[in-house]
Order: C-alpha cells, then structure tokens, then sequence
C-alpha cells in the first residue's frame, strides 16, 4: 500500500520526500505527479514503504507536520477508482444538456 502526501510544496522533489521518509524506514517508491500544462509537481505525491509498520509511523509523525513551510496532509493512499466523476445530468432521459433553450 502507498502513503498519500498532500499539501506538497511546488519546489520539492523526488529526493527531498524520499531523505524525509527514510527517517522512518526504507522507502522503496517515490512517486510525485506532474502537471501536463504547467510541466511543475501538482502538490502532492505518493511513498512507498518496505513494511507496514514503517508506514503506520512516517504517518504518524508526519500527517499535520510543517515542511517547506506547508502543513502536510499524510495519510494511506486510497485505491484509484475507475470511471470518475462528469457531473450534469448523463443518461436520465431529461433531455438537458446543462443549459436552456430559448426560441
């Protein structure tokens, strides 16, 4: 399982989160996603650890923790769910599609 990292400071990098979390343990992954527009880090990352209870106490002492002045949000990473969220009104037969006619 993976850690989620949120509330990442935009200058930080692989390294830096993986010398922060091998304090705890052996850092196996270090993962930290790039914006495809802006080609920067989007603000938060994913760490994997070698054992479970290595993760259990780098999220311990570090969930609400300040780093690169940011107050970080570090918690276990929730599995990705296929499909996702379109909003609107998809397949009700309501005949909308998100706005009003006018004649």
């Amino acid at each position: 399982m993976s850690i989620y990292v949120g509330n990442l400071s935009y200058e930080v990098r692989e390294d830096d989160l993986r010398q922060v979390f091998s304090e705890y343990g052996t850092v196996k992954d270090v993962q930290l996603p790039i914006d495809r527009e802006t080609g920067r880090v989007r603000g938060f990352g994913f760490v994997k650890m070698e054992t479970d209870a290595e993760e259990a106490a780098a999220i311990e002492a570090l969930d609400s923790a300040e780093w690169m002045g940011r107050s970080l949000k570090v918690n276990k990473a929730k599995p990705k769910t296929d499909g996702g969220s379109f909003g609107g009104r998809r397949g009700n037969n309501s005949g909308g599609g998100g706005y009003s006619r006018r004649y």
